[in-house]
């Protein structure tokens, strides 16, 4: 080995691991890879983790949030703040509508929150609203998928009914990530890094699940720009090059299935259920058969079909 390695660090060490926290350590970094690696994981965690939100709400009778309701203790916009506080686990990448019906009088918690089984509900003690007087209240609750914070503006409203309330979503689970780094004694030298990161989540996914997707969402994307050769990484799929009648076909052939799955032109939703299937390029993708691609989780017969439609434009075709 040459005098110039750099040595790798130790494999993450859990220190601790609750339902909605956990501490972990890395030994032997490189003098000043601590902070190098800890900030980068840190800004991943904190804008790439996927969560869910309420997009969207609709109560009978009233017609925009800045309404009351006859017989609650709230108004609308005090009921929508504290509704934006229940955390949701939603098991399809589909969005989903969930029903809550209440008769008074009641203290109304997230408990009352009607949810299919692609969801749960995970704070259920979550206190929304209260019901004063011998009042019916109905409404619905549209939740879905998404990254970080997307303002009200930018939310779908295609699959919104008339007199739907369009709502600001927070779809981060990651309530704090914080990170330290100390020197420790490598061999003869005492400036090599240990970092420690901390990690708080709202409980819809653990703290090690978090921490473990952000390594891997970080290996993603500095694999993407590895263009002048390729290279395998733990737990990514690899892809086969396709055997062609001439080196000249071969050669087209091969530089196709190198394209990157998300220059085909799919809807979004359909490019992230590959993503999070591993499949990131057309060689991947061809080398998967229909019932490949329809076991994949979140994916349909829609998807499917932008699919083919995709591959048929550039000369290629999924296996039957």
């Amino acid at each position: 080995m040459s005098s110039y390695s750099i040595l790798l660090p130790t494999k993450p060490r859990i220190i601790k691991n609750e339902p909605t926290s956990g501490i972990f350590e890395i030994d032997g970094l490189y003098p000043g890879y601590g902070h190098t690696l800890g900030n980068s994981l840190r800004r991943v965690i904190l804008s790439s983790i996927p969560g869910v939100a309420i997009t969207s709400l609709s109560i009978d009778g009233v017609k925009h949030e800045f309404s009351t309701i006859d017989g609650v203790k709230e108004d609308v916009v005090s009921l929508i703040l504290n509704l934006k506080r229940v955390k949701f686990v939603l098991h399809s990448d589909e969005p989903l509508r969930l029903t809550l019906k209440v008769k008074g009088p009641k203290k109304v918690t997230a408990a009352d929150i009607v949810a299919p089984s692609q969801a749960q509900v995970v704070n259920k003690e979550q206190y929304l609203f209260e019901v004063t007087a011998n009042t019916e209240v109905s409404m619905e609750l549209t939740i879905e998928k998404g990254l970080g914070y997307v303002p009200r503006e930018l939310i779908s409203k295609e699959r919104a009914d008339v007199g739907s309330i369009i709502l600001d979503a927070a779809f981060t689970p990651i309530r704090r990530v914080s990170y330290e780094v100390e020197n420790m004694r490598v061999g003869d030298r005492t400036d090599h890094n240990r970092l420690r990161l901390v990690i708080e989540t709202d409980g819809s996914i653990t703290a090690k699940d978090a921490f473990e997707s952000s390594i891997q969402t970080m290996i993603h994307q500095l694999q993407s720009i590895i263009g002048y050769r390729e290279f395998s990484v733990p737990g990514i799929e690899e892809v086969d090059s396709v055997v062609s009648p001439n080196e000249e076909d071969a050669e087209i052939a091969d530089d196709v299935t190198k394209t990157k799955i998300e220059d085909l032109g799919l809807s979004t939703r359909t490019l992230n259920t590959l993503i999070a299937a591993s499949v990131k390029t057309v060689g991947g993708l061809v080398r998967k058969s229909r019932e490949d691609i329809n076991q994949i989780d979140g994916m349909g017969d829609k998807g499917i079909q932008e699919i083919e439609e995709a591959l048929g434009k550039i000369g290629l075709s999924i296996k039957d």
